[in-house]
């Protein structure tokens, strides 16, 4: 579900600057662009680790990493021939090619068709990848000589030498079987899409397949079809409890054009989260996770014969968290991997034998690392990004593998993320905090010496002073249980502390996630929120249990039972609000989008004696709809565990809706399906409750597309102004 991070504004002038040349913000002015962050596309490193290309416009350009000045440009889409306009590229592991993906159609999340384009920088011909349709993920050979990717549920691959297209899988099939692209509940949570790896020595393709024959269809009515009638596409979707995909690993030989099945037990009912390569190209690394997601296995798979072994077992009394998949990495010497854990309840890096020995912990403290950025061997230095500073903040830090010379090289205040150059000899900073809007500066890591600021967005400042958006003041309080949570307040730019204001609290809150961040953040729900304070109100965001970067025992609290301690703290935070001198307790609301409209609503019902409004926004109203591997990941299954999905199930209270209500779902929803709103609508008619909905047709998730955004947020404005 996706996750939403709110911004901190400047402090001190800020809003005596807004309060003197306040000019009002409208929906328009939000999504005109004019006050979003810019920063640099499609940013990759050369080999050498001397230079960088980026995708301005289309153009890729290429950039000498000692002066930050540009070199060349790689590839005009303007000037070739046929012109392109590409929606993304990569280059091949010998830099000598390039793949452009153009006609980029999106499916769901991150999956896409694309018609790919080879172009040859040495002899600059371009060349499509294929004349036999569409493509997906389309990806180099390590030599670069060969090009894999998916089209209608089965894997190909092309010799680019001769053009030679040769299919890998023939069995694919929509809604029965795809090899190498994930089903959509493993696309939406797992958080991949390709199903394909090529070996280190470029001669296999490692795939997972997904057998659907047993996974239930979902059923959406598409109404802009262009006809008198609508028509329906149907996919495969696993509500929580029901039928899983049936997956398969298979290595695909190249010189022999075999293809093998790796044994992965005796078992059906499990995960494949993730494949990865050992250095061996006679040796896959699987991940395989029980239905329940609460023990994780390390199989090495020898691909000659498909016999595989448990390496290393992880087990957690709720569940193991993704941030595990993601960090497994094989050293070069073949006998080492690292691996990571919150097993001493935070998320930290190990140092394990391939033969599952465990060598050392790496990084420990209470804090969190939040993002592994790699291993430089030569010099046996790990670099990671870690909450070490503050919950609210992410840095950038250094550390040998063995577990000394703990250094931080960040220094700045606020959120980094990092790109590391190939080689260690480079990274260029993504930055922001309260005072700055984004920046990308590059460093010299053997000193840390900044070379020079690539991009920065000051103009921003200047209008968000022009528009008096509003500071955000940090705060926090504790709960009747002594629980201490994070929070903001946005208050009007003319904020006078002997009048009492309305508030309306923005709530998210679902499991790791985090929107009480010090960084700024022009989310175009967040400039929303500054509109809503020329208006009069005060916005207010708290981050409850359940939440990330505070450890594992206060994120993995709430499992078992979505909704139970989130509700209680979010009305907490309302009392709380509520309790301060300027704040009108009579008129406090909620709203959220997706996780965050599930707890809006179930808020507003269970807190009608706190809340005078509310707004949800494609919510779940009972975790019965929500699909397998989210859903069961933090409750089991509902025949495992039915009070946790029935008793704070918005459903389950809503003959107790007393303030006004707005209901907003997207028809087209593959993600909360629209039945999630259709349900509540019953029960609440059922109870005799008033309340108001809205409905998109054929909107996704994202409710978007044209003028959808400024339509919503102007009816959402709308009813805050009549309701609170």
């Amino acid at each position: 579900m996706t996750k939403k991070y709110p911004f901190l504004l400047l402090m001190g002038l800020w809003a005596t600057a807004g309060a003197l040349a306040q000019k009002p913000l409208t929906v328009a002015d939000i999504y005109s662009g004019q006050l979003a962050e810019r920063g640099l596309d499609n940013l990759n490193w050369t080999n050498n680790g001397q230079f960088y290309t980026v995708q301005n416009g289309q153009q890729v350009v290429m950039y000498q990493v000692a002066t930050g000045q540009p070199e060349s440009v790689l590839f005009d889409g303007a000037q070739s021939s046929p012109k392109l306009e590409f929606a993304e590229y990569s280059l091949s592991g010998d830099e000598q090619k390039m793949l452009l993906a153009t006609d980029y159609q999106q499916v769901y999340r991150r999956s896409f068709t694309a018609r790919y384009y080879v172009y040859n920088l040495v002899t600059k011909q371009l060349a499509p990848l294929s004349g036999g349709g569409p493509q997906s993920f389309a990806t180099f050979s390590p030599d670069g000589s060969r090009v894999a990717f998916v089209r209608a549920n089965n894997v190909f691959y092309t010799e680019l030498a001769t053009g030679r297209e040769v299919q890998v899988t023939t069995t694919g099939q929509f809604g029965k079987l795809i090899h190498g692209a994930a089903d959509w509940v493993y696309e939406e949570e797992f958080s991949f899409a390709r199903a394909f790896e090529w070996s280190p020595d470029g001669q296999r393709l490692a795939f997972i397949s997904f057998d659907e024959s047993e996974v239930k269809e979902y059923n959406l009515q598409v109404w802009q079809s262009g006809g008198d009638y609508p028509f329906d596409y149907r996919f495969k979707y696993p509500k929580a409890g029901q039928a899983n995909s049936r997956v398969q690993v298979s290595v695909y030989d190249l010189p022999s054009g075999q293809t093998r099945a790796m044994n992965l037990g005796p078992e059906t009912d499990l995960y494949i989260p993730r494949i990865r390569w050992t250095r061996s190209a006679a040796t896959l690394g699987i991940l395989r996770l029980n239905r329940l997601q609460n023990q994780l296995e390390l199989l090495h798979a020898d691909v000659a014969s498909g016999q595989t072994q448990v390496v290393l077992s992880e087990r957690s009394p709720t569940y193991i968290d993704e941030f595990v998949f993601d960090n497994l990495q094989y050293l070069q010497d073949g006998q080492q991997l690292l691996w990571a854990s919150e097993r001493d309840g935070y998320k930290h890096l190990y140092l394990y034998k391939t033969t599952g020995e465990l060598v050392r912990q790496i990084t420990q403290g209470p804090w969190e690392v939040t993002d592994f950025l790699g291993l430089d061997e030569k010099n046996q230095v790990l670099y990671y990004l870690s909450s070490e500073v503050s919950p609210l903040e992410g840095q950038f830090y250094r550390i040998k593998l063995d577990g000394s010379g703990k250094t931080r090289l960040t220094q700045a205040s606020g959120h980094h993320k990092v790109d590391l150059g190939r080689g260690y000899q480079y990274y260029i900073a993504a930055h922001s905090n309260p005072q700055n809007p984004l920046s990308h500066r590059l460093y010299r890591l053997a000193d840390n010496q900044l070379i020079k600021t690539l991009s920065q967005n000051d103009d921003l400042k200047a209008l968000y002073r022009q528009h008096g958006l509003p500071q955000r003041e940090f705060f926090t309080f504790k709960t009747q249980g002594g629980t201490e949570l994070n929070g903001y307040l946005l208050k009007p730019a003319n904020f006078d502390p002997t009048k009492r204001y309305p508030v309306l609290m923005h709530v998210y809150g679902g499991p790791g996630s985090q929107q009480v961040r010090q960084q700024w953040n022009g989310d175009y729900e967040d400039l929303w929120h500054g509109l809503l304070t020329q208006r009069g109100y005060l916005v207010a965001c708290v981050d409850n249990r359940g939440t990330g970067a505070r450890g594992e025992a206060f994120k993995k609290s709430t499992y078992g039972q979505l909704g139970k301690l989130e509700s209680t703290d979010q009305i907490a935070a309302a009392q709380h609000l509520g309790g301060l001198p300027y704040v009108d307790k009579a008129r406090i609301g909620i709203w959220g989008w997706s996780y965050g409209g599930y707890l809006s609503s179930l808020c507003l019902f269970t807190g009608a004696d706190v809340f005078k409004m509310g707004i949800a926004v494609a919510p779940v109203t009972n975790w019965r709809f929500y699909d397998t591997v989210y859903t069961e990941r933090y409750l089991k299954r509902p025949q495992d565990n039915p009070g946790g999905y029935d008793d704070y199930a918005p459903l389950t209270h809503a003959a107790k809706l007393r303030g006004a209500f707005l209901l907003v779902h997207g028809t087209g929803d593959d993600n909360v399906h629209v039945q999630n709103a259709f349900a509540l609508q019953n029960a609440l008619i059922a109870a005799g409750r008033q309340f108001t909905s809205f409905y998109y047709p054929d909107r996704n998730h994202g409710i978007y597309g044209g003028n959808t955004r400024i339509h919503l947020f102007e009816m959402l404005t709308d009813f805050v102004v009549k309701n609170l």
